[in-house]
């Protein structure tokens, strides 16, 4: 691709999305940003990355409930920081976002392309359970968890749900397919938007 591109994936847990943007970003030979994007500020306020994900998911009304592990470190500051280094980032070089609500932050940016992948509920079970070596009650509770949590950073942050089908360009059902074929797929999506 010749010019600079953001792509964006958000996905369901179990659908394997670290492991197709990983192969997208090979094809591509572009970067993957994620969660890691945040080690300098949880070096900064000295947090564990449970700790940094247990703040990200709480609800703002929850706040004056809670208590937070570094009084200044706040769900907003996580998301305003999370956010100037995405941006930076995009300015930069093309790249790979996964998940930190890319799809909000980069909506009205005319190189972004906004991806979320789906998956059927069983294929989702055996993936988990079968990666984490848990039985299927438990990795229907993980899976419940995870997502409930996405879907509660993406409304708190970005005032939208995360699985409304008008935040994305391209949505994909992933069930059965193999991480390089979804890659191979939306590059050839790419190609023909871009």
């Amino acid at each position: 691709m010749d010019r600079k591109i953001i792509i964006t994936i958000g996905r369901e847990f179990g659908t394997g999305g670290r492991k197709i943007a990983t192969e997208l970003g090979k094809m591509l030979g572009i970067n993957l940003y994620d969660k890691h994007l945040l080690d300098d500020l949880k070096e900064r306020y000295h947090l564990t990355t449970e700790q940094m994900d247990k703040i990200r998911a709480q609800k703002k009304n929850w706040l004056s409930e809670l208590k937070v592990f570094v009084p200044e470190v706040t769900p907003e500051l996580i998301y305003q920081e999370e956010e100037r280094i995405l941006r930076e980032l995009a300015e930069k070089e093309s790249c790979i976002i996964l998940g930190r609500t890319g799809y909000h932050i980069f909506r009205n940016n005319p190189n972004a392309y906004r991806v979320f992948l789906i998956a059927d509920m069983p294929y989702r079970r055996d993936k988990v359970a079968r990666r984490l070596n848990i039985n299927e009650g438990s990795a229907d509770l993980l899976i419940k968890q995870v997502d409930e949590a996405r879907e509660n950073y993406s409304q708190t942050f970005s005032g939208t749900s995360r699985n409304d089908v008008h935040n994305y360009d391209l949505i994909l059902n992933v069930t059965g397919l193999e991480a390089d074929h979804v890659a191979k797929m939306i590059v050839e999506c790419l190609k023909q938007r871009f």
